[in-house]
């Protein structure tokens, strides 16, 4: 099928009358299941049009399973009408649909989402790393629920990143598990979990914690480039990585983006994220309680907001999509490596050539 006969502009958009008529001169040449789920398609579209990826999706059975349960279903059909005109849902399965439309811009997608979602598994990462972050180990294990810069453990510890100990390497990821006071805590749970639990909910556990953990370290190692003197603590770089993916994709997508309150929602998350961010710069300035190591870096959460808008808006922009196929991925995912190895070479021997007096170590 040349759909682009039937697309002279480009626009990567046909007419839904053009695609039927393809499909009745052509069905025959289809396996009956494809064309069950094409026609699906066709009747699921209350725009009017038909989208080329959609029909290349559809026929590289990365949606048909799901088009064809629901046409199988009987009792709830894929109709022309929008996802959020559909009445009686219950509790969870208007959670699940204010997820879909949360995240994803296209109502072809949210609908496939809806259909497919199981909560199984459910989105445990976002959970787990949370609870063990924030409260396991900073309640159980140190006796208190928040470890303040001002407190005598601050350094003493084996888990925040300190320049002198930048040979551990544990410590370019565990310093998530530390934060500099009660207002660093609150912010990165409330992100974190606000938005994290949806973006999980929706793209699995393996692609979000693959853009948390890149954002963590990429905190990390910003910080041993730009501010060699500086320890790390905190989840930001993990928190701004997904933040940020999220929030440029909704600026990518506005038009699709059918969620209420998008544009408070928004507003909210970078005054949530300003605040932070300027707590940091202001602590890391402020005179330090254990002089001469200077408070926390705050370069962490500018190296997880670069990975957000590169590597994070690849994987949450092509939902459900082989990433393997997509070429900014590649070429996003090559500059996070590079930059990576260069980090590793500037800490073996960037340190000693430039002489640097740094703090003593804990």
């Amino acid at each position: 099928l040349l759909l682009s006969q039937f697309d002279p502009d480009n626009t990567g958009y046909i007419s839904t009358e053009k695609f039927r008529s393809l499909l009745q001169r052509h069905g025959s040449e289809l396996d009956p299941h494809k064309l069950e789920v094409l026609l699906a398609l066709a009747d699921s579209n209350s725009e009017g049009r038909i989208c080329y990826q959609d029909f290349v999706n559809l026929m590289s059975n990365k949606r048909s399973n799901s088009f064809r349960q629901a046409i199988l279903q009987g009792n709830r059909r894929l109709c022309s009408k929008a996802l959020l005109e559909e009445t009686g849902l219950s509790l969870s399965q208007r959670l699940i649909r204010h997820v879909a439309y949360e995240t994803l811009p296209r109502e072809i997608d949210r609908k496939w989402y809806y259909d497919s979602y199981t909560c199984c598994p459910p989105p445990w990462f976002m959970i787990t790393i949370t609870i063990v972050a924030f409260f396991l180990y900073n309640g159980v294990v140190l006796d208190r629920f928040v470890l303040q810069v001002s407190h005598p453990l601050y350094l003493k510890n084996a888990l925040l990143y300190h320049p002198q100990l930048r040979a551990q390497a544990w410590r370019y990821l565990t310093y998530i598990f530390m934060h500099a006071g009660i207002e660093h805590l609150g912010l990165n749970v409330v992100l974190q979990l606000l938005v994290g639990i949806p973006l999980e909910m929706v793209h699995g556990a393996a692609r979000i914690s693959f853009v948390y953990v890149a954002g963590v370290v990429a905190g990390s190692l910003a910080v041993s480039v730009a501010d060699m003197r500086a320890p790390v603590v905190g989840s930001s770089g993990g928190v701004y990585a997904l933040v940020s993916a999220h929030l440029a994709n909704i600026v990518m997508n506005w038009s699709g983006m059918k969620c209420q309150f998008k544009l408070l929602r928004m507003a909210v998350a970078l005054i949530c994220m300003s605040f932070e961010f300027g707590r940091a710069v202001w602590l890391r300035f402020h005179p330090s309680a254990y002089p001469p190591c200077p408070h926390p870096s705050f370069m962490a959460h500018l190296g997880g907001v670069m990975v957000g808008i590169t590597l994070g808006v690849i994987i949450l922009r092509n939902y459900e999509q082989r990433l393997q196929d997509q070429t900014l991925w590649w070429i996003f995912l090559s500059i996070y490596i590079i930059f990576v190895l260069f980090a590793i070479f500037w800490n073996i021997f960037a340190y000693s050539l430039l002489d640097l007096k740094l703090p003593p170590p804990p």
